[in-house]
This record gives C-alpha cells, sequence and structure tokens, in this order.
C-alpha cells in the first residue's frame, strides 16, 4: 500500500486524472448535443462545427504550451489551464445559443491546449524511462474513461436535471483538480517532501540549464510523427464527436441505449490504452529497439484498426457495427502508448515543446474530422460513409509510422551546417 502512494505514482495518478477530466469536459458535448440542439435548433453540421470550435486554439496551442511548459514548468503551466478550462466548461452550460456555444468551446480548446505536452514535460522528469510507454498508455487510458463515463453520465444528468447542468457538474471536478495539483506537484522531483532514494535512482537526471529550443530543425524531426499522428487523430475525433450520435439515429435508438452502446466502443479504448503502454515497454526492455517498440508497433495497431473497420462497410447491422466499432478502437488507441513516448524519445531535452509538435496533428485533425462526417451525414445520410476516411488515413499512417525513428535522438550539439544533429539513442541499459 505504501508503495501505491509514493511520491511518482501520485503525480502519475494525478495526471491520470486530469486527462479523464479533460476528455470528460471535450466529449461531454457530443452526448449532450442531443439537448442543445434542439434548443438552439441547430442541424447535424452545426453540430459538427459545435464539435470542432474546441480545436482551433487547441491546435494553436499545442506548440505555445509546449514551450511554455517546458520554459516555465508542469506546475504553473496546468494550474493555468484548469483554471481557463473549468471556467469554459461553466460558460458552456450558460450557453444561450449556437454563437455563445462555439465562443464556450474555443475557450476550452485554448485551456486544454498546453495540458498533454505540459504533461509530458512533467513525465520526463517523474517517469523512468523505461516505463514512458505504459505512463503515457495508462494517463490515456484515464482518458478514455473520461469517454466511456461521458455519455452514461451526461444522459443521466441531462434525465434528472437538464444538459446545462451536466457541464456544471463537469466543470465542479475540474476546478478540483487545479486545488489538488496545485498542492502535490513540485517541479523537481527531488523537491517533493515524500520523495524516497529508491524513487529518483530510477528517475532521469535533469538538465539544469534550459537550452533554447531549436525550432526549425526540431519541428522538422518530428514532421512524420506529427502526420502519423494526425491519421490517428482523424479516427479519434470521429470517435469522439459521432458514435453517440451514430448509435442514436442510425439505428433509432434511445438515448440510454445508444449511451450503453457508445460507452462499449469507448471502454475498448480504455483497454487498447493500457495494453499499449505496456505492450511498448516490454518490447523495448526484451529488444531494446525503440524501431520495433514504437514505429512497428504503430504500424501493427494501424493496420489491424483499417482491418477492423472494413466490415461495416458491407453491412448494417447492430452488432457488427458495435464489434467493428469496439475494435477499431482499440486497435487505434493501442499506438498511443508508443505514440507519445516517441517524443521523450527523440528530444528529451524538449519533450513538452515535441509532443506538442506531434499534437498540432491530431488537433488539425480535430479541426476538420467532425465537420466533414456532419457533412457526409446530411448530404448522403449514410453514418458509414465516415469511416472511409479514417480507413484510409490509417493506411496512411502505417507507411509513414517507419519514418518517425525514435531510435534516433534529437542531439544538443551543433553540426558542420550549424543545426543540430541526429545521433543514436542511448541504449536502454545506458539511460
Amino acid at each position: 500500500m505504501k508503495k501505491m502512494f509514493r511520491a511518482t505514482n501520485v503525480v502519475l495518478m494525478l495526471l491520470c486524472l486530469m486527462y479523464f477530466i479533460t476528455y470528460l469536459d471535450r466529449v461531454n458535448v457530443s452526448t449532450a448535443a442531443a439537448g442543445f440542439s434542439k434548443d438552439f435548433g441547430l442541424n447535424k453540421t452545426e453540430i459538427g462545427f459545435v464539435f470542432s470550435a474546441f480545436a482551433y486554439p487547441y491546435l494553436v496551442f499545442q506548440i505555445i504550451g509546449g514551450w511554455v511548459s517546458d520554459r516555465f514548468g508542469a506546475k504553473r503551466t496546468l494550474i493555468a489551464c484548469g483554471l481557463i478550462w473549468a471556467g469554459a466548461t461553466v460558460l458552456t452550460g450558460m450557453a444561450g445559443g449556437l454563437i455563445s456555444m462555439l465562443v464556450a468551446r474555443v475557450l476550452l480548446g485554448l485551456g486544454e491546449g498546453a495540458t498533454f505536452p505540459a504533461a509530458t514535460a512533467a513525465m520526463s522528469r517523474w517517469v523512468a524511462k523505461e516505463k514512458r510507454g505504459f505512463a503515457q498508455g495508462i494517463t490515456h487510458a484515464a482518458a478514455r474513461i473520461g469517454n466511456a463515463v461521458a455519455p452514461g453520465a451526461v444522459v443521466f444528468i441531462m434525465a434528472t436535471y437538464g444538459w446545462r447542468e451536466s457541464f456544471f457538474a463537469c466543470a465542479a471536478l475540474s476546478f478540483l483538480w487545479v486545488g489538488l495539483w496545485w498542492m502535490t506537484f513540485t517541479e523537481k522531483p527531488i523537491d517533493h517532501p515524500r520523495i524516497t532514494a529508491e524513487e529518483t535512482a530510477f528517475l532521469p537526471v535533469p538538465n539544469e540549464n534550459k537550452p533554447k529550443v531549436p525550432w526549425g530543425p526540431l519541428f522538422k524531426r518530428m514532421w512524420p510523427v506529427t502526420i502519423v499522428y494526425f491519421c490517428y487523430g482523424w479516427t479519434l475525433w470521429l470517435f469522439l464527436s459521432w458514435i453517440p450520435q451514430y448509435f442514436l439515429h442510425s439505428y433509432d435508438l434511445d438515448l440510454k441505449k445508444s449511451a450503453i452502446f457508445a460507452s462499449s466502443v469507448f471502454f475498448a479504448g480504455v483497454i487498447g490504452d493500457t495494453l499499449g503502454g505496456i505492450v511498448t515497454d516490454r518490447v523495448l526492455v526484451k529488444t531494446g529497439s525503440l524501431h520495433k517498440a514504437r514505429s512497428i508497433m504503430v504500424a501493427i495497431c494501424m493496420g489491424l484498426t483499417l482491418l477492423a473497420l472494413i466490415p461495416m462497410m458491407f453491412t448494417h447491422q447492430l452488432y457488427v457495427s458495435l464489434a467493428c466499432l469496439s475494435a477499431g478502437f482499440f486497435f487505434a488507441e493501442m499506438s498511443i502508448g508508443p505514440m507519445w513516448a516517441i517524443p521523450m524519445d527523440i528530444a528529451p531535452e524538449f519533450s513538452g515543446t515535441a509532443s506538442g509538435m506531434m499534437n498540432t496533428g491530431s488537433a488539425l485533425a480535430a479541426i476538420i474530422s467532425p465537420v466533414i462526417g456532419g457533412l457526409l451525414i446530411d448530404k448522403t445520410g449514410n453514418w458509414e460513409l465516415p469511416f472511409v476516411g479514417s480507413m484510409i488515413l490509417m493506411a496512411v499512417g502505417v507507411v509513414l509510422s517507419f519514418r518517425m525513428q525514435p531510435e534516433s535522438k534529437f542531439g544538443l550539439g551543433t553540426s558542420t551546417d550549424g543545426r543540430p544533429p541526429i545521433v543514436p539513442a542511448t541504449p536502454l541499459r545506458q539511460m
């Protein structure tokens, strides 16, 4: 029991709680749309814009937020972010129409834009290198629990009180987390009053000198990772935005039954995230190869996601769709652990900035995917058609995953042309 509540585990649990809350706050709108769309008289395309409005500032603040967390620390960054996203959730519940709903969602994206890069910066100091995949997998699994809990929780609150109250409840939870983070986290593990010598022995040694970010070379190094993450993000945001509505309208289920089916799909992602983090770390320990643990694993998971969705294109049957979507989301989420470990593998000194660059891919997909999905549904009435785009982009991701090269570490030295070189990654046993 004492080991469970060690400082390193408490920090990881707080990050898991943050991931849970941020995804609860960003996907609750998908289920609540059944309420506010009637009140505001919105069509599917307009609902798609509400879903995607969050992603515009989310995209912009990925890299900025990553740099801020590298420069000023994860504690201050996440406190500021938490206050903004919690306030935005309150404003969502107070919205009086399409415009005010869009403004609140934009503010939510502003608050959550730096959260994952800042969390990655914290993990780079608080998590042992051989456990990075697990840490990223378990935190994202907590996010998927937020996805899974949101439909049922929002439906319960909507049925009891109303759709506005579902946002107020989420906001209260967000404010609570900010207080816990402020009281618990320290930027350096060594400064934590409950840290043990046994824990610090396995943690990375921090670089006290904060080097300037070599923006151009680092972006060039990260662009293949960013594109692969865009391919993943397209499927993620299509699922998060439209799965609750898919079961509600494509199969004419009532609100409660559609919430159960949507939650089943999202719970498959919880298992995928957790398992993906465990598998990538075990492959790394067993083989010592970042190429196998990260790139090859991502390629396999994306390929299986594509295959899982194919039967939906040939039959319209409720339980076939449930199985395909659950399997597809499971395999897509298995790629999360290795993907989010890659920025720490490639550029540990700039892990916040590098992960922010990577996550711009998903943020861009979050802007486009929900709107395109809504347009296709409005124009054709076919709820399966948007998933064709997911299959195409997963195939692209399989090909480009071999260009990520996590085994080649971004160096801090200077090459003959004045750019930081790429140097081979340090073997695991020497990390």
